[in-house]
């Protein structure tokens, strides 16, 4: 595989070096010279000073045999520009994108990045995950965008506790792939699968539909919110796991 790693900073340097270590061929575009100098004395001659965002930089990096650009600059604009211009112009057939400011992240995906990385974003995911208020974090996202994975604590007043998976109406597109219960035992869930308090349910659904599979899977019991089946919770047909609706 030759990937091109646009930016020469740490991140760029170490994602390189992990790269040739997998005898993958590697090419760091770099702007500064101090760094540039430093990627070809420790890694050898795979770095181009230059400007990774110039079509002509582009050119000779041989952006049109590259097999996956990745953009790990400090700064966003240069990593979209980067990207785009490589699906665009080159065709190349994967591109990554690193992401300082999680807001960007769904300008991105809207622009036809194929995969946006943000140190920020992941760690913000597992300081929400421990939020009473955040309980819904995210896995990964597919190529091409629009499903993703999932991962949703359910709390000790949820509804759906003591609840067969086939009683839960979960949004249009959705489904419980996997279950972990507060020991760590993982288990595929059935239809006959009963919900327990702090579960990890790992769902895959439509990135729209987010916030209806967080209210499913955590909504409180009847007497403080919505209870199973109410509107809240999605389509009123059957959910995914009643055989009526197979």
């Amino acid at each position: 595989m030759y990937a091109i790693v646009v930016g020469g900073g740490k991140v760029g340097y170490y994602l390189a070096k992990e790269l040739l270590d997998g005898n993958h061929e590697v090419l760091v575009i770099e702007k500064d010279g101090a760094k540039c100098e430093r990627i070809a004395q420790e890694l050898g001659d795979i770095v181009l000073k230059g400007d990774g965002c110039e079509a002509a930089t582009m050119e000779l990096a041989g952006f049109g045999r590259a097999d996956m650009v990745i953009a790990v600059t400090g700064d966003d604009e240069d990593n979209l520009v980067s990207c785009q211009v490589a699906k665009a112009k080159f065709d190349v057939p994967r591109t990554i994108a690193r992401i300082n400011n999680p807001k960007n992240e769904s300008i991105f995906r809207k622009l036809g990045i194929d995969t946006t990385v943000s140190a920020t974003g992941a760690i913000l995911a597992q300081i929400e995950q421990e939020l009473p208020e955040h309980p819904l974090m995210r896995l990964l996202t597919f190529k091409g965008g629009g499903l993703e994975i999932v991962e949703v604590k359910v709390p000790a007043n949820a509804a759906i506790v003591g609840h067969p998976v086939r009683e839960i109406m979960l949004p249009q597109q959705s489904i419980i792939v996997l279950l972990v219960d507060p020991g760590g035992t993982p288990r595929v869930p059935t239809s006959e699968t009963v919900i327990q308090a702090e579960d990890e349910v790992v769902a895959v659904t439509r990135t729209e539909n987010e916030d209806a599979l967080r209210r499913a899977l955590t909504a409180a019991a009847r007497h403080e919110g919505p209870a199973i089946g109410d509107p809240g919770y999605g389509p009123t047909g059957p959910g995914p796991y009643d055989p009526v609706g197979r």
